[in-house]
């Protein structure tokens, strides 16, 4: 974290020079001191330091400065950074003016030169400042900010995308005082929101995804010509394959088009996962998984979309939506599923703007006090709706079926059971939903009565099945009629397995229709949907990568 400022300003280069070294002699431990000769250097320098989330402690500013007197410079600082303490480098002639700005300006001190000797003139006038100062200190936050109004949709893509990524950022409300102030010091008009302000200060206005992920180092040069393993997705099936692929030395790559952690990912709380009796959230195991996988040696890609696998002889080239082709000895496919859509009027018109796909925890406290539906009866709505119910002033799951008890956990099922702000509504389904520039109201219907009521939503949360995510793999990739990837001896029983596999053995269990390219974890046909499950199949593909290996 960085150290508080003191910030001098004096345009005599010697006086400058003399209080910065008393300054620094006394104070370098536990401030850093910065100082200027000139007054507009200085205001643009604090800019800078804004929007770094630095924070100063005291301005020192003599009072006579050919650019602008003290005063004014002082007035405009406080502009910036209003919690610090202000102190006016005053001439025997300048008193009049100090005086003048204690009761104008809430001048803390004026300090008259010289201050010889420091210890009794400068640091007992300092310390007590400081300490008054540090009374109401709050570390400001170290990390990206994300300036943007309050559901918007493209501010809500940039949060979802560092949060999933596990990177640290600060939601700031673009309408707030301090959003206010950022846009005016930074010369932004409000068109070009969203903003996103990096930890060293740079600015990027209505920025890509993949701009952003540059700038934060999330895409690195690939450092291998040819891997022995690609692994084309990060989920649990993704992250377990990385996991066993690097530590048994293969070369191995990593491919996510969005985020690590896949669908788990985004669960604020998985509790029936092995070894975790009080269970973990999505984003805790993503996070571990990933500090294996690197530590190993796995190199990471993301966010990079994968359109196509061509083969050349033995070697598979995977091709990156950006042009980049990767040569690789063997493929494992782990791109999981997507959240099925909702085709319902109005949702997509307010996706992102108070409607969402998934947990969508980077906006839950934006639900604080408010009123929340989830539509969904499956174990991700539960834990979304138990979480959720910590912020909303109440929270309605929206089920077709009469109760829950077909499509939940149990221990899920007792946990919402016992929370006074979650109603289930049964038998149930939206059939618009409207608002102005974010989502206000949903229309209800009752399947039994038929009666349809308008009731006033803030947010909708919407958990109703998954498709896999199939649709960039080719003709060589045999897949069922829901799109799911064949494995195994199973596709012996399509017609025109004959015409694609080559070899004299079976396919491997987790092998697909092309030699060498497997696949694992929700995304293939028959896997079962649970996140140890999952696990289990990425670090089983593995083995079979080396069975091929041995082969080539």
């Amino acid at each position: 974290m960085s150290l508080p400022i003191i910030f001098v300003i004096d345009d005599d280069r010697q006086v400058l020079n003399a209080i910065t070294q008393d300054l620094k002699s006394y104070y370098r431990k536990s401030y850093r001191i910065l100082s200027t000769l000139s007054a507009n250097e200085a205001l643009q320098s604090l800019v800078e330091l804004k929007n770094r989330n630095d924070t100063v402690a005291i301005f020192i500013s003599d009072q006579r400065m050919p650019e602008m007197e003290g005063v004014d410079f002082l007035q405009q600082a406080m502009e910036i950074f209003p919690a610090a303490k202000r102190v006016l480098l005053t001439a025997y002639s300048d008193t009049n003016a100090a005086i003048k700005a204690i009761n104008e300006l809430r001048l803390d001190y004026y300090l008259q030169k010289p201050w010889d000797p420091p210890e009794e003139k400068l640091y007992p006038v300092i310390n007590d400042l400081l300490e008054d100062w540090q009374t109401n200190y709050r570390p400001e936050f170290q990390g990206i900010k994300v300036l943007g109004f309050p559901f918007s949709s493209d501010a809500y893509r940039i949060k979802e995308f560092l949060a999933s990524n596990l990177i640290p950022y600060h939601s700031i409300d673009a309408g707030s005082d301090e959003g206010k102030l950022l846009l005016q010091l930074n010369n932004l008009e409000p068109s070009a929101l969203p903003v996103v302000i990096l930890e060293q200060g740079e600015v990027m206005a209505s920025p890509a995804i993949i701009d952003i992920a540059a700038k934060i180092g999330l895409n690195p040069t690939l450092k291998n010509e040819i891997y022995d393993v690609v692994i084309i997705g990060a989920g649990p099936a993704g992250l377990a394959a990385s996991v066993y692929g690097a530590s048994e030395g293969l070369k191995t790559l990593l491919i996510e088009r969005h985020a690590p952690g896949g669908q788990a990912g985004t669960s604020s709380r998985i509790e029936n996962y092995l070894g975790f009796p009080s269970g973990l959230s999505g984003a805790e195991l993503t996070r571990r998984a990933i500090t294996q996988a690197t530590r190993f040696g796995t190199e990471f890609l993301s966010p990079q979309s994968v359109k196509e696998i061509k083969l050349k002889a033995d070697y598979k080239i995977v091709c990156l939506e950006n042009g980049t082709e990767i040569n690789a000895r063997a493929v494992v496919i782990t791109t999981g599923v997507d959240y099925r859509k909702l085709d319902t009027a109005g949702i997509a018109q307010f996706t992102g703007a108070g409607i969402y796909y998934g947990a969508a925890t980077t906006e839950a406290a934006s639900c604080r006090d408010r009123s929340v539906y989830i539509l969904g009866g499956g174990n991700s709505a539960g834990q979304a709706a138990v979480y959720l119910s910590k912020f909303a002033k109440e929270v309605f799951i929206l089920i077709r079926k009469e109760n829950l008890n077909a499509t939940m956990s149990s221990y899920l099922i007792d946990q919402i059971s016992k929370i006074a702000n979650i109603t289930i509504l049964n038998n149930s389904e939206i059939v618009e939903a409207s608002g102005t520039d974010r989502l206000e109201k949903l229309k209800i219907e009752n399947l039994q009565t038929h009666e349809i009521k308008e009731v006033p939503a803030d947010a909708l949360y919407i958990f109703i099945g998954a498709r896999p995510y199939t649709e960039w793999l080719g003709d060589l990739i045999i897949k069922d009629e829901k799109g799911y990837v064949q494995t195994g001896r199973e596709m012996k029983s399509f017609d025109y397995f004959g015409k694609l596999w080559k070899l004299a053995r079976d396919p491997y269990f987790l092998e697909t229709s092309c030699p060498g390219i497997f696949a694992a974890g929700d995304v293939r046909s028959g896997a079962m949907s649970r996140v140890a499950s999952a696990v289990g199949e990425g670090s089983m593909s593995i083995s079979l990568v080396h069975k091929y290996l041995a082969e080539v």
